[in-house]
């Protein structure tokens, strides 16, 4: 659990006859790289079902900054809880790429899923596993250092999103570092500080808009609180 939902996403798990009514109750949009979906605070109500692209969900912090709090991708449904509760958005949504959604308004929304037993169900198991997932964060942000919770982060980010290139893992959608920073709840400074570590000893390589992991067992010590090299990420 952490940044990602299900690895069947709403839409997979739809039957035919729930997609094909879902997708006539909505509108078609298309946003480029960095555009905000959904802003946090705002009080629409209409829900997005992303049909291509990732999406960056994340909320302002007291000082300004942003933490990540999950990354959405095609098949999922972002705005749901808005849509469901009628009250003002609880974070925002940005597109991290080109992205293609339906917007559904809320009212419809609401009533598909009381007319659709199935996708009701799946509606709350996702809020479900959204909730747990949070816990899980809460404890990682204070029981794990900066250099085990971006561990975790980069063994998550490679399982769901990597691919094998000459015997390492690239990630296919490679956070920039204050991206990472924002997802493990710390400072660019000090992710930037554990990813020099991760590279001094040979864990990762990274590229202008991309990163690469080398061996991922050496990260999955290191996100159980196990050092690698007797180094301290802090």
């Amino acid at each position: 659990m952490g940044l990602f939902a299900e690895r069947h996403t709403f839409m997979q798990e739809l039957g035919p006859a729930d997609r094909a009514a879902l997708t006539g109750l909505g509108t078609r949009r298309v946003w480029t790289a960095h555009e905000t979906l959904l802003a946090e605070g705002e009080p629409t109500t209409f829900a997005v079902v992303l049909l291509s692209g990732w999406c960056a969900v994340w909320t302002a912090t007291e000082r300004g900054g942003r933490l990540l709090l999950a990354l959405r991708q095609t098949g999922e449904v972002v705005g749901d809880m808005a849509a469901l509760d009628g009250r003002p958005r609880s974070a925002s949504v940005s597109a991290l790429g080109e992205v293609s959604g339906l917007v559904v308004p809320g009212e419809r929304f609401r009533r598909f899923l009381a007319a659709r037993p199935h996708a009701n169900a799946l509606i709350i198991g996702q809020l479900a596993e959204r909730l747990r997932s949070a816990d899980h964060e809460r404890r990682a942000l204070a029981s794990m250092t900066v250099l085990e919770r971006l561990s975790e982060r980069l063994v998550e980010l490679a399982a769901r999103t990597g691919r094998v290139e000459n015997g390492e893992v690239t990630l296919r959608v490679s956070l920039a570092q204050h991206e990472l920073a924002a997802s493990v709840g710390s400072t660019r400074e000090a992710v930037a500080k554990a990813l020099r570590l991760l590279r001094e000893q040979g864990l990762v390589r990274t590229g202008p808009g991309s990163l690469a992991i080398a061996d991922l067992e050496p990260l999955r010590l290191l996100a159980s609180g196990k050092r690698h090299g007797g180094r301290d990420g802090g």
